[in-house]
């Protein structure tokens, strides 16, 4: 960081279009930010920004992935301190609940992402798929860490995002995996099978492996305690795999 990040003397030279940007991100965030184009970046999805020097495309990609790791560790150490007592697969579960696809975009409306993309956009006009500002809010994230550290990037989420989420009717919520691929293969006319691989354990428990299959080529395998449950494990993880939104 800059000696004149650190003083906040950038904002001198900011013209009127950066200046109403850091009001929105200081509106947002809570604090001024201390590395403007990081935050313009953030608000740059992939076919809207222009090519650098080299002629590789500017998009919120990279901040995307940052983001959504910084946020999947702070979102795992808040659950573990929130549940002490249950398993692992429950953490796993209500992880990716809580940041899937379609709850982060909620809560980027929520926050007002949409209002001041808009205003980025001035004029100009882009497809905005269902997990937009879902998309842009980890970039925003990447963002907030990288210009203001972990320790202000963890308070911000744990303070300003996690409030728009409600934490224990997203456990209350099951999510039928099986359904997803099956609607997903319907949209894409392909086939879906499932095969038993596998059948272990004694009379009183069983463990069932059960792949899944996409026009005869395996995705993913899953495993519990009888054939059906196998089979939702199997289509989570396929689901991972294909990248279908939850």
């Amino acid at each position: 960081m800059s000696v004149f990040q650190k003083l906040g003397i950038q904002k001198i030279f900011f013209n009127q279009k950066d200046k109403r940007l850091a009001s929105n991100i200081k509106l947002i965030v809570g604090r001024k930010p201390l590395n403007l184009p990081l935050y313009r970046l953030a608000l740059t999805p992939a076919g809207l920004g222009d090519q650098n020097a080299e002629g590789v495309a500017i998009s919120n990609e990279r901040l995307e992935f940052l983001g959504d790791a910084v946020l999947g560790s702070i979102v795992a150490d808040y659950l573990y301190i929130k549940y002490p007592y249950r398993n692992e697969g429950f953490l796993t579960e209500t992880r990716a609940k809580i940041v899937n696809r379609e709850t982060l975009h909620q809560v980027g409306l929520k926050i007002g992402l949409r209002n001041i993309f808009s205003e980025e956009l001035e004029g100009r006009s882009i497809v905005q798929g269902k997990s937009l500002y879902g998309d842009m809010l980890e970039a925003l994230i990447g963002a907030i860490y990288l210009d203001r550290g972990y320790s202000f990037c963890k308070s911000y989420i744990l303070e300003r995002l996690l409030i728009h989420i409600d934490v224990e009717e997203a456990i209350r919520t099951t999510v039928n995996y099986k359904s997803k691929i099956i609607e997903w293969s319907q949209k894409e006319g392909k086939t879906v099978e499932f095969k038993l691989l596998n059948v272990s354990g004694n009379q009183r428990f069983k463990e069932f492996t059960v792949s899944l299959e996409i026009d005869q080529e395996e995705i993913s395998q899953g495993k519990g305690p009888n054939k059906k449950k196998a089979e939702q494990d199997a289509c989570e993880n396929g689901c991972k795999v294909l990248d279908i939104e939850l």
